[in-house]
């Protein structure tokens, strides 16, 4: 063989080591700003790096109303950035007006959370994305389906390959696109985090509403309003370990108690637990509770304070927590004065994160 050959030959291998894979090139991973007063309990699976163009391919899919049935409703339909990621029904609504067994949950700060859906359901955020497009009451279109008409969608063809490496549309790829942009939204910025990291200096009001909030009352000794034992932290989430941030709530009494999280564990002392979700924009995701059974925050605070409902499974935190003595037989109630109450709403207030609710990064891109 010419020498000359020989030598263009090792110039153009050497080369072809040298070249980078385009789609790493145009893939980098995506950085998440995560709050240091977070904590570092969250998730990232290995298995679902976040990168770009997964969360932009993610963002898409959230967004995109051919995941359900008669093209009508998106992810985004029943999780509402203005609303904090929830939808203002009492209960989710799907294709032809069907009504859910739920309310929609907030999609925020997901990667602290071990279990979604009110019962639980779901031990991922890739499960968790995948269930409302199966769901009849809801997006009512098979897997196989949703897969088929990505597909033939002209638009997605580059963007799962530079997300994935192949342009190959598959459902556990959906799901892990969808997770991705998911664990992008994350609220951080109310006053709430501003008084923690020492730039904001709260009212009286919202400083004693704190306080309430953050205190299990003991009679005759520590006034609290008893939220904080469910609403843990500066999460103001349900305990992430295990199943242990479900609670029966005492909505309802052993007549009119529903399954919760019983229907996932099969385990009669979880009936009526429900998982608390995070309190961030509590002000802005009326209705609340599971079944949207409250129109205000007013209503909520009203429940905990005079109206506990008592059953087998009732929280023991709950049952126990009172401003007054308590005796034997004596109905559950805190006992809160109208000056306390008051301050635990403008206390939750607080939590609003003007920010979170107008990032453009977390829009509906088929507006943009």
């Amino acid at each position: 063989m010419p020498s000359k050959i020989v030598s263009l030959l090792i110039v153009f291998l050497f080369c072809l080591s040298c070249t980078e894979d385009p789609i790493s090139e145009q893939n980098s991973p995506y950085t998440l700003d995560i709050p240091s007063h977070f904590g570092k309990q969250y998730t990232l699976p290995e298995s679902n790096p976040l990168t770009t163009k997964g969360v932009e391919l993610g963002r898409m899919l959230f967004y995109d109303k051919q995941l359900s049935r008669d093209h009508t409703i998106s992810c985004g339909s029943c999780h509402i950035q203005e609303k904090a990621f929830t939808d203002g029904l009492a209960k989710a609504e799907g294709i032809h007006g069907l009504i859910g067994d739920f309310s929609s949950m907030s999609t925020t700060n997901l990667m602290w959370n071990s279990h979604f859906f009110w019962d639980g359901r779901a031990s991922s955020i890739e499960e968790q994305a995948l269930g409302p497009i199966e769901n009849p009451l809801e997006m009512d279109l098979t897997l196989e389906e949703a897969v088929e008409r990505i597909s033939v969608d002209d638009k997605y063809s580059n963007l799962f390959k530079l997300a994935f490496g192949s342009s190959e549309v598959t459902a556990d790829r959906i799901g892990k696109a969808i997770a991705q942009f998911e664990r992008t939204l994350i609220s951080s910025n109310s006053k709430y985090d501003k008084y923690i990291k020492g730039t904001y200096q709260p009212t009286p009001e919202e400083k004693l509403g704190m306080d309430l909030f953050l205190t299990h009352p003991i009679a005759g000794e520590l006034r609290g309003g008893n939220c904080g034992d469910c609403h843990l932290g500066v999460l103001t989430s349900g305990d992430p370990i295990s199943f242990r941030g479900f609670h029966n709530n005492g909505l309802d009494d052993d007549n009119t108690i529903k399954k919760g999280l019983m229907a996932i564990t099969n385990n009669r002392f979880d009936e009526g637990k429900f998982k608390a979700p995070t309190l961030r924009n509590i002000a802005l995701t009326a209705p609340y509770m599971h079944d949207g059974r409250f129109s205000t925050l007013e209503e909520v605070l009203e429940h905990y304070d005079q109206h506990i409902k008592d059953s087998y499974t009732l929280d023991p935190l709950i049952r126990e927590a009172s401003n007054e003595p308590i005796f034997p037989g004596d109905p559950v109630k805190l006992h809160l004065t109208d000056t306390e109450k008051e301050a635990i709403i403008t206390f939750l207030h607080m939590l609003t994160d003007d920010d979170f609710i107008t990032n453009p990064a977390f829009s509906d891109p088929f507006k943009d």
